[in-house]
C-alpha cells in the first residue's frame, strides 16, 4: 500500500489497496464506505514570456527543488483554471510580471513522476518584474545568454529549445514529447526523492 494514503478522505476509516469491482488497476478503497481515492497525474503549466526585443524572462529558483537553477515561470495548475490562466498566475507569482499568454507550444509527458507539462508562448506586457519569494533573480535573457547547464528541469530545457528553434524557423508548431526515463547523473531527478539513475 502507498504509505501516503492510509485513511478515507470521506469518512476517515482505513483504506486498502485493491482493484475495485469493474476497474483494472489497484486503488485506495475505503474499508467502510467503499469510497475510491484516485491518484491522477499532476498538470504543470508554464509560459515563456518574450519581450519586444526577443529576450525571454527567466527566473532563478529561490525554493527547492533545484534551488539556484533557472526556469521560466511554471507551476502546478489549480482547480478551476485553464492552462493559460494558470501560466499567467505563475508568471505573477514567480516574477511579478504581467504576461499575455499565447498559444500552446509544447506538451511534455513525464510518466515516471506522473506529471504533464503544458508550456505556452507568451508576451511580456511591461518591463516591470522582479524577485519574489520563489525567485531570487528575474532576468531578461537572449538565447545566447541562457545558462543551458544550469536549467532547473529537463522539461524546461526542452521547452526553451523548442521555442528558440521554432522562432528561428519562423514556423510555430505544438510539440509533444515523452520523457519516459529518468536522466542520468549529474543531472538531478525530476522531483525530490527520485533516484536520478536511469537509462536515458
Amino acid at each position: 500500500m502507498h504509505a501516503e494514503i492510509r485513511y478515507c478522505n470521506v469518512c476517515g476509516q482505513p483504506v486498502e489497496f485493491r482493484i475495485p469491482p469493474g476497474d483494472h488497476l489497484p486503488r485506495h478503497v475505503c474499508t467502510r464506505c467503499g469510497h475510491v481515492q484516485y491518484r491522477n497525474p499532476k498538470v504543470i503549466v508554464g509560459v515563456i514570456p518574450e519581450w519586444g526585443d526577443g529576450r525571454v524572462l527567466m527566473c532563478r529558483r529561490n525554493i527547492e527543488p533545484r534551488l539556484g537553477l533557472w526556469t521560466f515561470p511554471a507551476g502546478f495548475m489549480e482547480q478551476g483554471e485553464t492552462s493559460a490562466a494558470g501560466a499567467a498566475r505563475e508568471a505573477r507569482e514567480e516574477s511579478r510580471a504581467e504576461v499575455e499568454v499565447g498559444p500552446l507550444l509544447m506538451v511534455i509527458n513525464v510518466p515516471y513522476v506522473s506529471q504533464v507539462y503544458m508550456i505556452h508562448r507568451g508576451r511580456l506586457l511591461s518591463p516591470h518584474f522582479g524577485p519574489t519569494p520563489e525567485s531570487s533573480e528575474v532576468v531578461l535573457m537572449a538565447e545566447s545568454e541562457i545558462p543551458w547547464d544550469k536549467i532547473a528541469f529537463p522539461t524546461i530545457w526542452h521547452g526553451l529549445r523548442a521555442f528558440f528553434e521554432d522562432r528561428r524557423r519562423g514556423v510555430w508548431t505544438t510539440h509533444v514529447l515523452d520523457l519516459t526515463q529518468r536522466p542520468r547523473p549529474p543531472r538531478q531527478a525530476e522531483v525530490p526523492g527520485d533516484d536520478p539513475v536511469g537509462d536515458a
